[in-house]
C-alpha cells in the first residue's frame, strides 16, 4: 500500500509540472485557434484554474504529511517568504486590491507546490522527474503534429510553425529549450538506457527548430556556452583564478565585437535592436516605476489595459502590451525597489550555492540549478516570468532556491514511511 501511495505521489508531481509547462486543454478547448485567426469572444477555461487549485490543495496536504521534513526548507527560505509577505501586504496599497488578492493566492499556491517539490526530492531526483515531464511533452507534441496537424501546427500569421500541444509556437520553443537541456544532462548522467535520452534530446532540438521560435534558440546557444564554461569551476583554485580572469578578458572582447555588429546579428535572427519595439516603451514603464518607486502598484495590479495605471503606457505607445516584456521591470512595478532588492538577494545567494554545488558534485546533473538560474536571467530580458503566479519558471526558481539550501542526500525519506 505504501509503495502505491509513493508511486501516486510521483505521478501527481509529474502531471502537476505538465500543467505548469502548458496544459494541452487550452489548445483543445480553443479549437486550435492560431494567432491572427478571427475570434468573437475569448474562451473562458475555468477548468484550467480549477486544476491549479487542486494542485495547491494536494501540495498542502502532502506538506502536512511530511511536516518534520518540510520545516528545514521553510526555515532556510527566509528571503523568499519575505518576498511573499511583501506581495500579501501589497493588497493594502494595491491599485486593484481584489485582483492582487486573487493573484497572491495563486502565487502562494505555486510556492506551496515548489516547497513540496524541493523538500521531497533531491536535485538528482528532480532531474529524472523533469525527464518524465519533458519526455511526455515532447512525444505528445510530436503526435499532435503528425496526427492532429490542425492543433499541432499553427495557422494564421505563423502558418507552418510547429506548436505541438501548446497554444503558440513560442510555447513549444520554450519547452523544447528546457527539454534539450534536461535530456543532455540525463544523457551525461544516466548509467543505463542513455540512448533514450540522446534520442529525446535530438527530437527536442529538432522541434525547437521547427517551432521557428528564435529567442529560445538564441537562449539555447548561450546556455550551452555557459554549460561548457561552468566546467572550469571544478578546477583547482591554482588554475581556476587565472581561467576566470582569462574568461573575463575574452568575454569583454566578445562583447565589444558583438556590440559593433549588433544590427547584423539581430537581423540574422529576424530581430531588431528595439527587441520588436520593446525598448521604445520601456522608458515609459520607467516613468511609472519612479512614480511609486519603493513598493510599486501592488502585486499583479499594474497591467490592466486602459483601466489601470498601464493606460499611460498604452496611450503613449503603439505597443498595447499585456505586460512589460521584462521581468525585472514588472517586478519593480508590482513590488517596487524593495521587492526587487529582496528578490536579488535571494537570487545572488542561490547563484553562489549553485556554483558550490557544481564543485562538490562531480556528475553532470550538478549543472541543472545553475543552468535554470541562467535561463531565468535570459528569459526575463524580453519576457515577464520573474515573479509570476502559475508560471513554470517561477515554480522552478522557488524549488531551486530551496533545494540549494538543503543537504542533498542520496535519497530522502519517503512520504508514507
Amino acid at each position: 500500500m505504501n509503495q502505491l501511495l509513493i508511486v501516486s505521489e510521483k505521478i501527481f508531481t509529474i502531471f502537476a509540472f505538465i500543467h505548469y509547462v502548458g496544459s494541452p486543454l487550452i489548445l483543445i478547448l480553443s479549437g486550435g485557434v492560431s494567432e491572427g485567426d478571427l475570434q468573437d469572444d475569448p474562451i473562458d477555461m475555468p477548468i484550467v484554474k480549477n486544476i491549479f487549485l487542486i494542485i495547491y490543495i494536494i501540495s498542502f496536504l502532502l506538506l502536512l504529511l511530511r511536516w518534520k521534513q518540510v520545516i528545514p526548507s521553510i526555515s532556510r527560505g527566509g528571503w523568499l517568504w519575505l518576498l511573499l509577505g511583501l506581495a500579501i501586504c501589497s493588497i493594502s496599497w494595491s491599485f486593484s486590491p481584489d485582483l492582487t488578492q486573487t493573484r497572491v493566492v495563486a502565487l502562494t499556491g505555486s510556492m506551496l507546490f515548489s516547497l513540496y517539490f524541493a523538500s521531497r526530492y533531491t536535485l538528482k531526483e528532480q532531474l529524472y522527474i523533469f525527464g518524465w515531464v519533458f519526455g511526455i511533452g515532447t512525444i505528445s507534441s510530436l503526435l499532435f503534429v503528425i496526427l492532429l496537424p490542425k492543433f499541432g501546427i499553427m495557422g494564421g500569421i505563423h502558418a507552418g510553425a510547429w506548436r505541438g500541444i501548446y497554444t503558440h509556437k513560442n510555447g513549444l520553443g520554450r519547452t523544447m529549450l528546457l527539454s534539450t537541456i534536461v535530456f543532455l544532462l540525463l544523457a551525461l548522467t544516466a548509467k543505463k538506457n542513455r540512448w533514450v535520452s540522446w534520442t529525446l534530446l535530438g527530437i527536442s532540438f529538432a522541434m525547437l527548430l521547427l517551432s521557428k521560435s528564435s529567442s529560445p534558440l538564441i537562449n539555447l546557444v548561450v546556455l550551452m556556452s555557459i554549460f561548457f564554461t561552468l566546467q572550469i569551476f571544478r578546477w583547482n583554485y591554482l588554475f581556476l583564478i587565472p581561467a576566470l580572469i582569462g574568461l573575463l578578458l575574452v568575454g569583454t572582447i566578445g562583447y565589444l565585437s558583438i556590440a559593433t555588429s549588433a544590427s547584423q546579428i539581430a537581423g540574422a535572427f529576424g530581430k531588431d535592436l528595439t527587441f520588436t519595439g520593446r525598448t521604445e516603451f520601456w522608458p515609459l514603464i520607467l516613468d511609472k516605476i519612479w512614480e511609486k518607486p519603493w513598493l510599486g502598484y501592488g502585486f499583479g495590479a499594474f497591467w490592466q489595459g486602459l483601466d489601470g495605471p498601464s493606460a499611460y503606457v498604452w496611450n503613449a505607445s503603439a505597443f498595447k502590451a499585456p505586460n512589460g516584456h521584462n521581468g525585472y521591470l514588472d517586478l519593480c512595478l508590482d513590488l517596487g525597489l524593495v521587492g526587487f532588492a529582496i528578490y536579488s538577494i535571494e537570487f545572488a545567494g542561490s547563484v553562489y550555492r549553485a556554483i558550490g554545488h557544481i564543485r562538490s558534485v562531480k556528475t553532470a546533473d550538478a549543472f541543472l540549478p545553475m543552468l535554470l538560474l541562467c535561463l531565468v536571467v535570459l528569459s526575463n530580458l524580453t519576457e515577464s516570468s520573474l515573479v509570476l503566479q502559475n508560471n513554470l519558471l517561477w515554480t522552478l526558481q522557488v524549488s531551486t532556491f530551496l533545494s540549494l539550501c538543503l543537504p542533498q542526500l542520496s535519497e530522502r525519506q519517503p512520504v508514507f514511511e
